[in-house]
């Protein structure tokens, strides 16, 4: 009998979260995948509608707050909490009183800290019950960026955390501009893939599918996910550009050769979370857990952790244990130094 739950994800809602700075093009990008067919059966979650400008799609009122649009897609305004917004979703759709979606993309405002909105899908019961968190897409404006990077440590959060990067107003910008733009943020997040965006065209595939969860098992989701590798090769190279904000964050990979002990490594992971919890911006492992042949997933923002979760299979034949760091202010050293006083 095994500790640890089953990926359950197939039943739930995967949940993208698209993150950027103010003006950095998400505006733009949303009225262009709305537009877009591809994303038929997927619910659209948003601030304020006004702010989105979508006269020009709306095809049916459906209730209040939701719209259905001539895409097949659904848009729907944030009222009030996010976690209240969601859990009514959820109970209209289960009543079948919305649209059928599939999958949700939920847009946060540009100033706005990712993590709570993480630590809300990763670890809230009546929450998690419904939905799970595929990934965070950021975006970020290739005129304007850098100047956003060095004055917003938000910015700099929000680009850090994320599993896929968009620049936008490529078009616009110079090409030494967008390739220092590149340089920094591949030197501030080095496994997250970036993609350029002209005038909001993009492939909708890209804002979704990011996470380890696959219904469909598809082993090589797991690896972009973890991207273990480019956090393991990763040594920062003190570029004269950094500014005072990207200095402080970095991210890198603990590997464990042998399988682990769980109550120890449970153990290890609980001091961490208890001594840096405010320095981890993100964790992300897959893990070989002693009397166990599936890999276990783990997840967490800061203190907050998804219960652990087996996926259907190991994504290759290399079974260690990898673990991603995504920190403020706390280095790889500290970290693999307090797994060593772990009893």
């Amino acid at each position: 009998m095994s500790l640890f739950d089953q990926d359950k994800s197939a039943g739930r809602m995967p949940v993208s979260l698209i993150t950027g700075f103010l003006g950095s093009g998400k505006t733009t990008l949303l009225n262009r995948v709305l537009g877009d067919p591809r994303m038929a059966r997927s619910l659209v979650l948003v601030n304020e509608f006004g702010e989105v400008g979508l006269d020009h799609l709306f095809m049916q009122s459906v209730s209040g707050d939701m719209v259905l649009l001539q895409s097949g897609c659904v848009c729907c305004t944030i009222q009030g909490d996010l976690d209240k917004t969601l859990r009514d979703i959820a109970r209209r759709r289960a009543k079948d009183e919305t649209p059928p979606f599939d999958r949700v993309l939920l847009e946060t405002t540009g100033l706005a800290d990712p993590a709570p909105i993480l630590q809300l899908l990763l670890n809230t019961p009546m929450i998690s019950h419904d939905y799970r968190l595929d990934g965070v897409v950021a975006t970020v404006d290739a005129l304007n960026g850098a100047r956003q990077l060095d004055e917003h440590q938000e910015a700099v959060k929000q680009a850090a955390v994320a599993d896929r990067l968009l620049i936008s107003k490529t078009d616009l910008a110079d090409t030494n501009t967008s390739a220092q733009l590149r340089a920094r943020l591949e030197d501030l997040n080095p496994g997250a893939p970036l993609f350029e965006v002209v005038q909001g065209e993009i492939d909708p595939a890209l804002l979704f599918d990011s996470g380890p969860f696959d219904p469909a098992g598809k082993s090589d989701r797991v690896q972009q996910w973890l991207n273990a590798e480019a956090h393991d090769h990763h040594h920062h190279h003190e570029h004269h550009d950094r500014s005072r904000h990207d200095a402080h964050i970095g991210s890198f990979c603990l590997t464990f050769d042998e399988p682990l002990d769980w109550d120890r490594f449970n153990r290890w992971l609980m001091a961490v979370r208890a001594s840096w919890g405010d320095r981890l911006l993100r964790v992300k492992g897959v893990l070989d857990v002693v009397g166990e042949s599936q890999p276990l997933v783990i997840h967490g923002v800061h203190r907050t952790f998804h219960p652990p979760t087996l996926l259907a299979r190991w994504p290759d034949d290399d079974r260690r244990s990898r673990l991603v760091f995504i920190t403020r202010d706390l280095d790889r050293a500290t970290v693999a130094a307090s797994w060593d006083e772990v009893e």
